[in-house]
């Protein structure tokens, strides 16, 4: 069996090919154009998509050295994300299955994201406490088994990757935010400022970073601290806020094994403070941390092999949540 996955929930166009749960062709590209704007334009994002996705399809399909015909079902993502990035997936992703006459799989990329780090560790076995930390979603969740999960946390505002982003651009640094200020932050002094850790003695595994955001603001405008040490205070505060729910629902549900996904995951500082604890923490490799077509693919095929698909023409883009 061979599925073809496209991911274009927002800014990275992905096509990857699985095979037996194993990717074995990818390409994502990562839209450039929006780092002049300071944060990615939906419209551009949504028109890039329809430039680069002809182009990716052939390089996945040739370098994986197999035909048009030889595919088996198509996956997309369909949401949560942009409404106009998500419809241009889904139209060429239609295209194709009609054209092939071959079936159409819709995939939720927040499970996707849930499910990426099988690809790498198969046998790996629930329950674990997954911590999904991207540029619009920060949740927690248990993960129970095969397709079952819990959602027991959320941010009530910005999400973490949003709070990066918005925290590097009045430090006037370059989009995307997170890898700018962990790398002004690496000779910062991270105690230098008391940012706040919101909702840390809250007894729900809820999250919120909008006052983090409004403090470093205020911290910028006094303009009486170097960028590098509000940079490294910021992310430590961040961080923190993460590290502190995250552990409180491994204590509290008893759970020894927890994962990080998302492309916040691939913050090293925040690794390095989570080897810390107590417990076993497993990340997907930084390629499949930040949105790509190889989990969309490869959730596809987990589904097609566990009798769990909609395959249906009648769907279209959602731009939040997922049905658990």
């Amino acid at each position: 069996m061979i599925v073809l996955g496209i991911e274009t929930s927002c800014d990275e166009t992905g096509v990857a090919l699985c095979s037996d749960l194993k990717v074995i062709s990818s390409y994502t590209k990562t839209q450039s154009i929006h780092e002049k704007y300071g944060g990615v334009v939906p419209e551009v994002a949504s028109r890039e998509h329809e430039k680069f996705l002809p182009g990716i399809t052939k390089k996945v399909i040739k370098e994986a050295n197999i035909s048009l015909n030889d595919i088996d079902y198509i996956a997309v993502t369909n949401g949560p994300g942009l409404m106009g990035s998500l419809l241009s997936g889904i139209s060429f992703a239609k295209g194709l299955s009609q054209g092939l006459g071959i079936p159409l799989i819709p995939v939720n990329h927040l499970e996707a994201h849930l499910n990426s780090v099988f690809i790498e560790h198969q046998n790996l076995k629930p329950p674990f406490i997954n911590l999904l930390v991207s540029g619009g979603h920060t949740q927690l969740w248990i993960v129970k088994g095969l397709f079952d999960y819990e959602l027991i946390g959320e941010t009530l505002d910005d999400a973490c990757g949003e709070a990066f982003d918005k925290g590097a651009k009045k430090l006037k640094l370059k989009y995307p935010g997170g890898p700018e200020i962990e790398k002004l932050a690496i000779n910062g002094d991270k105690n230098k400022i008391n940012f706040p850790r919101p909702l840390k003695d809250d007894k729900t595994y809820n999250y919120s970073f909008s006052g983090l955001k409004t403090s470093l603001i205020n911290c910028v405008d006094k303009d009486i601290y170097e960028n590098k040490d509000i940079a490294a205070s910021y992310q430590e505060a961040i961080v923190d806020s993460l590290i502190i729910k995250f552990n409180k629902a491994l204590k509290n549900y008893n759970i020894n094994t927890g994962i990080i996904c998302g492309g916040v995951a691939a913050n090293k500082r925040l690794r390095d403070k989570l080897k810390k604890l107590d417990s076993e923490i497993i990340y997907p490799s930084m390629k499949y941390c930040t949105d790509n077509a190889d989990m969309i693919a490869y959730l596809a095929e987990l589904k097609v092999k566990n009798n769990n698909i909609d395959v249906t023409k009648n769907f279209t883009a959602y731009s939040r949540g997922m049905v658990v």
